[in-house]
């Protein structure tokens, strides 16, 4: 019996890459696209010796092409730090529009199923706490965060256009804060800052008065929730994350905690835009897909800082993001 294929664009990314080694492990050939702006080869090096995975080095802004079968389609093909989409704005656009165009012309080419990863930042600066899927969002498309979340909002647009006139099979996953191994130590996001900060023995920085709240889900759950997600019947935008929130500074206590550091706790001015909250409404996925996070953020953070303590120095100590003032996403 044949393998059912599947493409995963980003797929040498921090999600792209546990997304990869999960459907090689439900039997899938799984087909990684990355053009390795952001990704990396070692989140992947360990499934190149197996025979049902196959790595594209290409840009899906450019045109895509696979030959054979292609049954389903996972657009993680993106920045997703601050640091990053303010470093490419252009290419960030061009992958949430060009690559996105790009990508569902291929699904209807091959009859594939696509499910496009967007993201909470979709809803801005929320007015509403915590946010459902039907709230639209408090968005500065000309702010310096409006390249990504302009992208997303527009690659939420265009894969509901194919599906609606071109009866499509589409997926809509807007993905909260995660984290787990493989994230970049320096990508400018709270949790891998804090954590490289701890190890390097640098004071903690907080933006703002660190009021600010997120939700942290750890990646195994979420791989899970687009998974059913993939599987199911609903074409519409669902959140998956944790909504146990928790104030930035609170959760810089934490880390110091988890790492055993004396580590100062410092304040810097908000960025522009940085949202004052994030907590996902998950009664949408608990309803369709039967899913919640299992993975309490304790044992989450034990793994990942873990993960992170047996980087090698020279990853530890690379100062070429150490200033993270850009956001603390």
């Amino acid at each position: 019996m044949s393998r059912k294929r599947i493409l995963i664009t980003g797929g040498a990314g921090f999600l792209g890459s546990h997304l990869c080694d999960r459907f090689i492990k439900e039997g899938f050939h799984v087909i990684a696209m990355d053009n390795l702006i952001t990704g990396s080869l070692q989140n992947i090096e360990h499934l190149f010796k197996l025979e049902q995975f196959e790595f594209y080095n290409h840009d899906v802004s450019k045109f895509v092409h696979i030959p054979g079968e292609l049954h389903y389609i996972l657009h993680f093909a993106s920045p997703a730090s601050p640091i990053d989409y303010l470093k490419i704005p252009i290419q960030t656009l061009k992958v949430g529009s060009l690559g996105t165009h790009n990508l569902l012309g291929l699904a209807r080419a091959k009859g594939s199923r696509m499910l496009i990863a967007s993201t909470s930042e979709i809803y801005g600066d929320p007015a509403v706490n915590p946010q459902p899927e039907s709230y639209w969002g408090n968005v500065n498309p000309v702010g310096p965060r409006g390249v990504y979340d302009e992208a997303k909002r527009f690659q939420e647009a265009i894969t509901m256009a194919y599906h609606t006139f071109h009866k499509l099979e589409t997926r809509i996953v807007r993905i909260f804060n995660t984290y787990g191994p493989r994230m970049r130590l320096n990508d400018g996001r709270a949790l891998p800052a804090f954590i490289g900060q701890a190890l390097r023995g640098e004071d903690i920085t907080v933006f703002g008065d660190g009021s600010q709240t997120r939700s942290f889900c750890y990646v195994d759950d979420l791989v899970e929730g687009i998974y059913r997600l993939l599987f199911s019947d609903y074409a519409y935008p669902v959140n998956i994350g944790n909504p146990d929130e928790i104030t930035i500074l609170d959760f810089a206590k934490e880390i110091i905690k988890l790492t055993g550091t004396q580590q100062k706790i410092v304040f810097k001015d908000l960025p522009i835009d940085d949202p004052k909250q994030r907590r996902p409404d998950i009664t949408l996925a608990k309803q369709i897909l039967n899913w919640a996070p299992t993975v309490d953020r304790k044992t989450g953070l034990e793994i990942t800082y873990d993960y992170f303590k047996r980087l090698p120095e020279e990853t530890l100590y690379n100062r070429e993001h150490k200033d993270f003032s850009f956001f603390q996403k």
